[in-house]
C-alpha cells in the first residue's frame, strides 16, 4: 500500500491549494477527485459564471453604441458561443491545475474516496479501486446546490446554477428564488440577454448579507435594468404541470403567482460530507458540517476539514486560506489562524459589490459607536467617463478610535478595489490615515480615499 504524508480528498480551491502547499513544504501528497480538477468553483461556479457575465457585459456595451459614440449594427447574443467560451475557459483552468500537480509531483487518484480506519483511503475509480495510507487526511469535498422541499430541482423547469450555466436557449422569463450572490449574478446575466427576470427574496432586502445601503443601491440598479424585485416574499410552492411554471409567493400585500419559463433555485448550498466515511469513524458533525478547531483538526486524530464542509464562509478564497493554514500547522511552521473578521466578499452583478468587515448594522448590533463616510460615484470623473455612475464607497469606522471596521463598495470593478482595503484593515489602519493616502487620478479607487475623508468630514470632492 502506497504511503503518503497527506492525502487530500477533493481538488477545489481548498483541496488543490492544500496539495500544492504541502508539496512545496516537501511532503509526499496524493489527491482523490471523483470529477474535474478544480472542483465546483473552477468548473461549475466562480470561473464559468464570471466568463458568462463578461459576455453579457460585452453584449450590453455593444447595445449602448450610441451612448459611447459608435454604431455596432444589429448585435444579437449567441448563447451557444457564450456557453462554449465559458466551458473552454473552465477547461483551461482545470488543465492548469493538472500542470501544477505534475510540476510539484502530486499524485492524482480519480474516483470516489472513502476514509477507512487507521487513516487509509479507498478510492473507487471507473477502472480500478486503489487504497492508500496517509499520515494526515484533509477533507475538502465542497458543497452542492440546496433544493427546497416544495420546489425540487428537476433540471428542466426548476434549475440550479449547474443548468443555468449551460442553457440551450435564452428563456423568455425566469423567476429567481434567492438574491444572494448566485441568484443576483444570474438575474443580471439573463436580464442582460433579454429575459424577463423576477427576483424573489424571503428577507426584507436583496443581497441581505451586505450593508443596508448596498442592498438599496442594487435594488435601484436592478429595477433600472428591468429586473422585478420582490422582498419579504416567501415562496410557498411551484407548479410545473403546464408550459409555464407558476410560483406561488406570499407577500405582505397578499398571495401572488409569478409565471416563468424557468425557475432558478438559488437558496444556498449544502456540504458534501456523506458517503466518505466520516460518520463511521466518529468524526463530530453539526448539521452536516465537520466540527474543527482553529487549525482545522476534526475530533478524530489525523483527519482535517476545510472549505464548504465546515461552518465558515462558503467562499473559494476562504477555502484556500484555510488550506494554507491547515497544511502549515501540519508541517510545524509558524502560521496565524484565518481572520474571519476580515474576509472580502464579492458579487459580480452590474454594478459589482465588494465588501469586508462589519456593515453599519452589524457594528451597531455589537454595541459599537460608529461614524461613516460615503462617496458616490456620481461625483467620480472616471465613473462619468466610463458611463458607470451607479454606486458608492462606504466606510464604517469606530467613532472613538477611528479604526476602519468595514468597507462596502458597489460600483464598476468593485471586486478589483477591495483587496487593498483587506490589507489595510489587517494592519488596523485608521480612516484618517487612509484619507491621507494618495490614490491615482482619475480612478474609481479614489472613492476609497474620499469616503475615508468623509468619515471625518474632510472629503473635498463632495
Amino acid at each position: 500500500m502506497e504511503q503518503y504524508d497527506i492525502v487530500v480528498i477533493g481538488s477545489g480551491p481548498g483541496g488543490y491549494v492544500a496539495a500544492i502547499r504541502a508539496a512545496q513544504l516537501g511532503m509526499k501528497v496524493a489527491v482523490a477527485e471523483r470529477n474535474e480538477l478544480g472542483g465546483i468553483c473552477l468548473n461549475w461556479g466562480c470561473i464559468p459564471t464570471k466568463t458568462l457575465l463578461k459576455s453579457a457585459q460585452a453584449y450590453h456595451y455593444a447595445g449602448m453604441g450610441n451612448f459611447y459614440g459608435f454604431s455596432a449594427g444589429d448585435v444579437k447574443p449567441d448563447i451557444g458561443k457564450m456557453v462554449a467560451r465559458s466551458r473552454d475557459v473552465a477547461a483551461q483552468m482545470s488543465r492548469g491545475i493538472e500542470f501544477l500537480f505534475k510540476k510539484h509531483g502530486i499524485t492524482l487518484i480519480k474516483g470516489q474516496a472513502t476514509i477507512l480506519p487507521d487513516k487509509n483511503v479507498r478510492v473507487e475509480g471507473d477502472a480500478e479501486t486503489v487504497t492508500v495510507a496517509a499520515k494526515h487526511i484533509i477533507v475538502a469535498t465542497g458543497s452542492r446546490p440546496k433544493s427546497l422541499p416544495f420546489a425540487p430541482i428537476d433540471g428542466e423547469k426548476i434549475i440550479c446554477y449547474w443548468q443555468a450555466l449551460v442553457p440551450d436557449s435564452i428563456p423568455k422569463s425566469m423567476a429567481v428564488i434567492g438574491s444572494g450572490a448566485i441568484g443576483s449574478e444570474f438575474a443580471f446575466f439573463y436580464r442582460m440577454l433579454g429575459t424577463e427576470v423576477t427576483v424573489i427574496e424571503f428577507l426584507d432586502r436583496i443581497v441581505p448579507l451586505e450593508d443596508d445601503d448596498v442592498s438599496a443601491q442594487l435594488n435601484r440598479s436592478f429595477r433600472k435594468a428591468g429586473i422585478k424585485v420582490m422582498t419579504s416574499a416567501q415562496v410557498k410552492g411551484v407548479d410545473t404541470s403546464s408550459d409555464m411554471s407558476k410560483v406561488t409567493v406570499e407577500t405582505a400585500k397578499g398571495t401572488v403567482v409569478v409565471e416563468a419559463e424557468k425557475v432558478l433555485s438559488a437558496v444556498g448550498v449544502m456540504p458534501n460530507t456523506e458517503f466518505i466515511g466520516l460518520e463511521g469513524l466518529g468524526v463530530e458533525m453539526d448539521r452536516g458540517k465537520v466540527v474543527v478547531d482553529k487549525w482545522y483538526k476534526s475530533s478524530v486524530d489525523g483527519i482535517y476539514a476545510i472549505g464548504d464542509i465546515i461552518p465558515t464562509p462558503a467562499l473559494a478564497h476562504v477555502a484556500s486560506a484555510e488550506a494554507v493554514c491547515c497544511v502549515g500547522k501540519i508541517a510545524g511552521i509558524d502560521v496565524n489562524p484565518v481572520d474571519y473578521d476580515n474576509i472580502p466578499a464579492c458579487t459580480y452583478t452590474s454594478p459589482e459589490i465588494a465588501s469586508c468587515g462589519l456593515s453599519e448594522r452589524k457594528a451597531r448590533e455589537r454595541g459599537i459607536a460608529v461614524k461613516t463616510g460615503k462617496f458616490p460615484f456620481t461625483a467620480s470623473g472616471k465613473a462619468a467617463a466610463a458611463g458607470a455612475r451607479d454606486g458608492f464607497v462606504k466606510i464604517v469606522a469606530d467613532a472613538g478610535t477611528d479604526e476602519i471596521l468595514g468597507v462596502h463598495i458597489i460600483g464598476e470593478n468593485a471586486s478589483e478595489m477591495i483587496g487593498g482595503i483587506v490589507a489595510a484593515r489587517k494592519f488596523k489602519i485608521k480612516a484618517s490615515e487612509l484619507a491621507s493616502t494618495i490614490f491615482p487620478h482619475p480612478t474609481m479607487s479614489e472613492g476609497i480615499m474620499e469616503a475615508a475623508g468623509a468619515v471625518n468630514n474632510e472629503a473635498v470632492q463632495i
